[in-house]
């Protein structure tokens, strides 16, 4: 990994399966950078309920908004907002870990008793449920072909991060604290 965080701009799209450290890295840089980090999760659901999705026009039109400012660094997938996110994004971050780590992640962020986590939604509770288990052991699989498929067509300045290491080495080498 040799890619300055500079060089992705200032309109940064993170991807990736849930639980990978999406909001906690959009977080991070957008702290060392002076960048507003949007959570797509938060835009998505309901605050003060326990992840009521809203309407889908309602948070198109948030997300639609959102990507209109000058710089952000915005966390979360969403595909049907992709093509319009990307065509205002300056670079990609793809996180790209297993399915096994994404599980254990969801385990221990549901099991560890932390009320809040970045990104996360205001009411909303973490526990663990048998349709995000789901989600993350049969959805995320394909997604994450998606997402690499994505990944390789674009042409923005862009880095993949396919481990918890490689994860781990871009937070020192960009001196980003979680």
């Amino acid at each position: 990994m040799h890619m300055q965080l500079s060089a992705l701009g200032r309109r940064i799209c993170i991807l990736g399966p849930s639980n990978s450290g999406k909001s906690t890295l959009a977080n991070a840089i957008a702290r060392q950078c002076g960048l507003p980090a949007i959570h797509l999760d938060q835009l998505h659901h309901l605050p003060g309920t326990d992840w009521k999705p809203r309407p889908s026009d309602e948070f198109t039109a948030l997300h639609d908004e959102a990507i209109q400012d000058d710089a952000w660094v915005m966390d979360g997938n969403y595909s049907r907002c992709m093509p319009q996110r990307f065509r205002r994004a300056t670079g990609i971050i793809l996180l790209d870990i297993s399915t096994p780590l994404s599980l254990f992640r969801y385990m221990r962020r549901c099991l560890s008793g932390h009320a809040t986590r970045a990104g996360g939604l205001e009411g909303g509770s973490e526990r663990v449920t048998w349709e995000m288990i789901h989600h993350i052991a049969v959805v995320t699989p394909g997604n994450r072909r998606r997402y690499a498929d994505l990944y390789r067509r674009t042409t923005l300045p862009k880095i993949r991060l396919a481990s918890a290491r490689t994860i781990d080495q871009c937070y020192r080498q960009w001196g980003l604290e979680r």
